[in-house]
């Protein structure tokens, strides 16, 4: 849903002021709704007070959230993640055109490290999300992740009486060798399990048992891997926002002093 909004957004954007955004720098003066679309015309300056708040506003609920929990009552901390990157996404999307694709000076500093910042953000959720975590959000161990995997052996003996030939092809199938080809290993589950006398009920039951088990095989192997590269990744996204919020401030400081208030 959130990714529908930014989308139909930008495509709203884009169709407004398609003509203005598309005449050269030096014959917008002339554009009839020059007034409206410019950076500092209603319109424009507005697109950028909202983009501006919106970003302040995504990070600044995250931060309560994760470092001092607030409303930890009410929001997990993984939707509100969600809610950041929309937040975040969306603020920069109208911010850019807010500048009406006219970059120059200090101003073209901080967009950039707006789009760095955003860029690393996409690298960060795909890094977030390999990290095993609590259902409230808590990154889980190593130690954690592992009492999470089950003896597979005598699950399937105890409840399913599996012969023993049929047990260790299914535990071979899902050793730390084979978890590279999720696919090929579980059509070759199938196979086996169809050659036993096992309703389908059982078949289903193993094989959704199998995949867990090598989601966590998976994971186990990743995690200080992932664990290690999310903590370089907070040296590079880190950096850049700050020198994004100062920027800003100082733009801001600027655009007051000279008298653009907006509606204000």
């Amino acid at each position: 849903m959130m990714v529908v909004i930014v989308i139909i957004t930008t495509i709203y954007l884009i169709y407004t002021g398609y003509t203005y955004y598309n005449s050269p720098l030096e014959e917008r003066f002339y554009h009839p709704h020059h007034h409206w679309f410019k950076p500092s015309g209603l319109y424009g300056q507005g697109l950028g007070i909202l983009g501006t708040f919106l970003i302040a506003f995504g990070v600044s609920i995250y931060i309560a959230r994760k470092r001092y929990n607030f409303l930890a009552k009410y929001i997990r901390l993984k939707y509100l993640l969600e809610f950041h990157i929309f937040l975040c996404t969306l603020g920069p999307i109208l911010i850019l055109f807010h500048t009406a694709f006219k970059f120059g000076g200090i101003v073209s500093i901080a967009f950039w490290s707006m789009v760095a910042v955003v860029l690393s953000g996409v690298i960060g959720r795909f890094i977030y999300i390999q990290i095993p975590r609590t259902i409230e959000g808590r990154a889980l161990s190593l130690s954690e992740v592992q009492h999470m995997k089950i003896d597979l052996a005598k699950v399937l003996t105890e409840k399913f009486n599996l012969e023993s030939n049929t047990i260790e092809i299914i535990t071979s199938l899902i050793s730390k060798e084979n978890t590279t080809s999720d696919k090929k290993t579980l059509s070759h589950l199938r196979k086996v399990l169809h050659r036993g006398d096992l309703p389908k009920q059982n078949r289903s039951i193993i094989l959704k048992m199998v995949k867990h088990e090598i989601s966590l095989a998976g994971k186990i192997a990743r995690l200080e891997y992932m664990q290690k590269l999310f903590k370089y990744w907070h040296v590079v996204h880190m950096p850049f926002a700050l020198i994004m919020l100062i920027i800003v401030i100082i733009h801001v400081a600027v655009t007051l002093t000279f008298g653009y208030k907006w509606i204000f």
